[in-house]
């Protein structure tokens, strides 16, 4: 498997890996690059996916300069090669919420992660800035955050927004009905009385781009397809609570 690279939005790198074994038609895994004089890493990818991953960022800068490793929750194939990384950009951190360092991230990462609370920002330079939002259990996971770049508008979503098959690094295109399509196959989403509220906040942000783990990344109205996103969610909630 090859891992593709491509800028999505201003200094924001999609690296991306494509397994054919999933569902028969295949999914991406996704990592973002977010550039500045602390460059930031969202996602790592399993550490089998590692070299792939490694190959790819040397297109864009040295990994060794890497200086913070952020995900959306505790997943193999959102962290599991965090310490690959950590072992070959000497000043990087980990970061993530709370809940995430306290139940996993103090005991299994090589260095100590520094620990974000709800609306902690990051300052990268070079005019990047990411603010930590903590979403427990959206899509799934206690510990589940997303990242939200404020100068170019990118929500690093992690899984939200879901979908298989084959796409491109970007898309104008419809990403909620995919979205929903997936969720049909898995189930993966966790269904809790918070779950649109929490979508809801998440649009309140106006994302002019959705940074998709498993998808395109998406540019155009995301606080839109976020609205649209919690409602299905919503009506799947009223689905199963008249059961």
């Amino acid at each position: 498997m090859d891992t593709s690279i491509d800028e999505i939005a201003n200094g924001i790198f999609r690296l991306s890996t494509f397994n054919p074994a999933i569902a028969g038609i295949g999914m991406t895994f996704n990592q973002f690059l977010v550039l500045g004089e602390e460059p930031l890493l969202f996602h790592t990818g399993r550490r089998g996916m590692f070299a792939s991953v490694h190959a790819a960022l040397s297109r864009v800068m040295a990994p060794e300069r890497l200086r913070w490793i952020t995900f959306g929750h505790y997943e193999s194939d959102e962290c599991g090669a965090m310490n690959e990384f950590l072992a070959v950009a000497p000043h990087a951190e980990i970061a993530h919420g709370q809940t995430a360092c306290r139940v996993s991230l103090d005991d299994t990462a090589d260095r100590p992660p520094r620990a974000l609370a709800d609306g902690d920002v990051i300052e990268l330079g070079l005019g990047k800035r990411v603010r930590y939002l903590d979403t427990p259990h959206v899509p799934h996971g206690w510990e589940a955050g997303v990242l939200y770049e404020e100068s170019t508008g990118t929500l690093l979503s992690g899984d939200l927004f879901t979908q298989l098959g084959r796409c491109p690094s970007l898309t104008t295109g419809d990403v909620v009905m995919p979205a929903i399509e997936t969720e049909d196959v898995f189930h993966f989403s966790s269904l809790h009385p918070s779950t649109g509220t929490t979508l809801r906040r998440l649009a309140g942000s106006a994302p002019r781009t959705l940074a998709l783990m498993h998808g395109p990344a998406f540019t155009g109205d995301g606080a839109a397809a976020l609205r649209s996103l919690a409602q299905d969610y919503d009506r799947r909630i009223r689905a199963a609570l008249s059961l």
